[in-house]
């Protein structure tokens, strides 16, 4: 169903990211037969499983909580065609009207611009006594490299969770005429940057982040999604980092969803189709 004659859509580096949002209509749907409902939600299922089997492609299913939306996708792509055919598919697979969008977000992941190089990691080295050249310097070296790849790798192009909580939330950084981000220099952004996520490296197995650009793609700069097993989790991280410069600063913040990654058979009867 998604085939294109249409060439790959790829960005430099990084994939596509799309946050959906539904209502569903049950009006609409009350006026289809038993047999009608039961191919709609055939076609939804294979349409997930194809999507699922789309090399570049992932595809996130939530039961959002609160009257907000009623289910969530959360689908990347390599390919920004794809992303785009899939999308419209999505809204229309339990038929016209049924899916009614509440709230979409699209972003690209990317990665920081505050990322230590390898150049400035053999400075701070050096800078703390370890010589150019030296054995201890070239390991230390080498494991950063290490450490960096992995990073790089899973912010780019990230292989998702199936952990239980979802928690997405847009944000932007204050233009205003007494805090603006923008008018701090490289080195003190970086710094505050780096206390930022110092913080978050102490949720480390409680959360996963990711972090998606969307500076003239949406109407926010940034999108942030978090994973949890615990709801508990997403609560204290957010309430940890408002302490922090960054957030109470400079962050400013879009409204946030919460849903829960469940099969797809269970999504059906908690929004009851």
């Amino acid at each position: 169903m998604s085939d294109s004659t249409l060439p790959p859509l790829l960005a430099a580096e990084g994939w596509h990211v799309l946050h959906l949002y539904y209502r569903i209509d049950h009006a609409t749907w009350s006026l289809l037969s038993p047999e009608e409902q039961i191919e709609a939600k055939t076609r939804l299922s294979e349409l997930v499983q194809e999507i699922r089997a789309t090399e570049g492609c992932q595809l996130l299913i939530f039961a959002m909580v609160g009257p907000k939306a009623d289910l969530g996708f959360m689908l990347l792509a390599a390919d920004l065609h794809k992303l785009n055919a899939f999308e419209k598919q999505l809204t229309q697979a339990l038929g016209a009207d049924i899916l009614q969008p509440t709230y979409s977000y699209l972003s690209m992941t990317e990665r920081s611009e505050y990322t230590t190089s390898d150049e400035q990691y053999a400075a701070d080295l050096a800078a703390e006594g370890h010589a150019p050249g030296t054995p201890e310097h070239e390991q230390k070296l080498a494991e950063f490299k290490v450490r960096m790849t992995k990073y790089l790798k899973d912010r780019l192009y990230p292989v998702l969770p199936p952990w239980e909580v979802m928690c997405f939330y847009p944000m932007n950084k204050r233009r205003g005429e007494v805090k603006n981000w923008y008018a701090l220099s490289f080195e003190e952004r970086k710094k505050l940057m780096g206390g930022h996520a110092r913080v978050g490296r102490m949720w480390a197995g409680k959360i996963l982040q990711l972090i998606t650009g969307s500076t003239g793609l949406d109407d926010w700069e940034w999108g942030v999604t978090l994973f949890a097993h615990d709801p508990a989790d997403i609560k204290g991280i957010i309430y940890e980092m408002r302490f922090d410069p960054v957030s109470a600063d400079y962050a400013e913040f879009g409204e946030f969803y919460i849903g829960l990654q469940v099969p797809l058979d269970e999504l059906f009867r908690r929004v009851q189709v």
